[in-house]
Formats: C-alpha cells, structure tokens, sequence
C-alpha cells in the first residue's frame, strides 16, 4: 500500500509540476498543451456562461468579466492542493504514518523551508516541497504582471480603434473615415499599426490563453470585435484596390486571418458558417471606394473576391464568437455610416 502511495505521490507530482512549466513557463505553442487548465477552465467556463445567459446584457457582461481573473486564482488552487496531496502521499509512503496526518503536516511546510522532525528521507521531501511552493510563488508573481501587460496594450489599441470606427467598430465607419478626407494614405499607415497589434495579440493570447476570457472596461467593446473589424477592412481593400496599393492591407489581412485561425485551434473549435454582410451593405460599401476612384475593379468581381476572402476568417471568428460570448462588429452601422455619406454627398455637390 505504501508503495502505491509513493507510486501515485510521484506521478501527481510530475503531472502538475510538467503542467505547471507548459501553462506558465513555455511562452510558444507546443504539442502538448496544458490539458488540465484549458479542460478545468472549460468545465467551469460552460455552466459560467450558461448562468450569464439569463441576465440583462450589462449583468451578464460583468459576470463574465470575472471570469478570467477567478479562472487564474482557481487553477492556482487546484494546483497548490495536488502537490499537497503528491508529497502527502509520498510523505507518507516513506514515513509509515497515517496519510492524513502526513498531508497536514505537509501543509504546514509548504511554501516554507520549516521542516518537522523524521527521518533524512523525510527532510529531503519537505525540502523539495518546500522548494516547489516558492517556486509555483515566485512564477505566479512574474506571471501576473507579464499578463495585465499585455491586456493593458490590448484595450489601448481598442479604445483607440473605437475613436475610429465607432463602438463596436465597423468597417465601414473606417473606410467611410478614410475616404471622406481622401486619406488612403492614412488608411495604409493604419492598417500597419493594426498589423503590428494583431501579431502581438495572437502570441500573447497563445502564451496566456486566459487572456482570451478577460473582457474590456465597455460593454459594447471587446478584442475580437477590434480584431474582426481590422480583418473586415484589409479584405475589403484587396478586393476593390489595385494589387499595387494594398501591401499594407494584404499584411494585415493575412496576420489577422491568422490569428483568428490560431486562437480558434486554441480552444479547440471548429469553425461555424456565417454571412455579415446583405448585398445592400456591399454595395454602399463599394459606393465608398468607387467615388474616391481607388476602386479598380468592378462591383461583381469584388463581391466575388470579397466573399472568398471572407470565407478565410469569419468562420474562425464566428466560432471564438460564439464560445467566448464576445459579439462580432457590423460591416456597416447603418444610420451613423449612411449620414457620412449624405453629408459627404452635399459637400461634394456643392
């Protein structure tokens, strides 16, 4: 019995110190990822989000807004409690002494380096242990900082997106922007900066997967909508623009489709079917282009193009959409982006 105890002690203790290094540790994707945490934070995501669905949108919006923080704080508990129940076992297994009492003495010396008296055996698992819980204490206070770091770059980015294309951000609040004061110029030094941002979200997203789960101040604001939008811009510029002129957008379009394609293998989803924009939201759209004579092609080889282009991202993103509860934005809001263009309509005629 006292060997199977010590059997299982070491075994509990390697699977989670090994799930430990992969979650906190390994900033890159690997081919084992860390099962216990994305399956404990999915258990507990399901029946969160379910509970969340019943409330008025702003409630329900804050719920899931904790979700994130007390996901990080719970799998820290689990994972503190498996290794006081590892060296418990193994405790026990070269002591001899009941396993409970092992287990509460292993508590005391945990994340400390005071040790109870027995044999030399016994000292050198309290050692260990002891070592263990500093470590899992000091990797969790440089985890945490490396996270909200990366969560402060992300809000900014969509807050200062939202001063552009309206909250949530719609493709066409931008584009409308840009070609109202002819400035494509602006428009191409935009979609780089959208580049850089996409790329840095999908490999802090990878590396902190919980990331995924932190929601923005607003209710009407989130990353993926941020992302999505940027995505809905590039596509549509290399379906309307000459190939001469959309390096920019073809960069973003392609970082973006990327990392929609990533996070979604992330969590493990399979990509969900979805058409956001009517034919009568295209052809306003191309309207935009085609009286800034940026256009060069015609409107049924750009509704083609457009829709293959599509088809490349907004199934992923639909998918993350779904699972994370994170609304997608419009292509076109409709009142705000039609009163844009009468206005610019009347300063052109007049």
């Amino acid at each position: 019995m006292r060997v199977l105890a010590g059997i299982a002690g070491v075994l509990l203790i390697w699977l989670i110190v090994s799930e430990f290094f992969v979650t906190f540790l390994l900033p890159r994707r690997v081919r084992r990822d860390p099962r216990i945490a994305r399956g404990f934070t999915r258990l507990l995501w399901r029946p969160w989000r379910a509970v969340a669905r019943r409330l008025s949108p702003s409630s329900a919006d804050t719920l899931l807004g904790f979700f994130g923080p007390l996901a990080l704080l719970v799998n820290l508990i689990v994972w503190s409690l498996a290794l006081l129940i590892g060296y418990g076992l193994l405790e026990y297994a070269v002591a001899g002494n009941p396993f409970w009492s092992r287990f509460l003495i292993s508590s005391g010396v945990f994340l400390s380096a005071e040790g109870v008296s027995g044999s030399t055996a016994v000292h050198i698992i309290e050692l260990a242990e002891a070592a263990t819980g500093l470590g899992v204490l000091f990797i969790v206070i440089g985890y945490m900082p490396s996270v909200y770091s990366s969560f402060s770059r992300r809000e900014t980015a969509v807050s200062q997106l939202a001063t552009r294309g309206g909250s949530p951000p719609a493709a066409a609040t931008l584009l409308h922007r840009a070609a109202g004061r002819d400035r494509w110029r602006d428009l191409e030094r935009d979609l780089r900066a959208w580049e850089e941002w996409a790329a840095e979200l999908m490999e802090t997203h990878l590396s902190y997967p919980l990331l995924m789960w932190y929601r923005s101040q607003h209710v009407n604001q989130n990353w993926l909508a941020a992302l999505t939008a940027m995505v809905d811009v590039a596509a549509f510029v290399k379906a309307t623009v000459a190939s001469d002129d959309t390096e920019a957008a073809d960069l973003t379009f392609r970082i973006g489709r990327h990392a929609l394609a990533d996070l979604a293998l992330q969590l493990h989803l399979e990509p969900v079917s979805v058409d956001r924009l009517s034919d009568a939201d295209f052809e306003d759209l191309f309207a935009v282009v085609e009286r800034s004579t940026v256009a060069n092609v015609d409107r049924e080889t750009a509704r083609r193009k457009l829709d293959r282009l599509r088809r490349e991202y907004e199934p992923n993103a639909q998918a993350l959409s779904e699972f994370l509860v994170l609304d997608l934005p419009p292509w076109f809001r409709h009142e705000e982006d039609r009163r844009r263009q009468r206005d610019r309509d009347l300063i052109g005629s007049s």
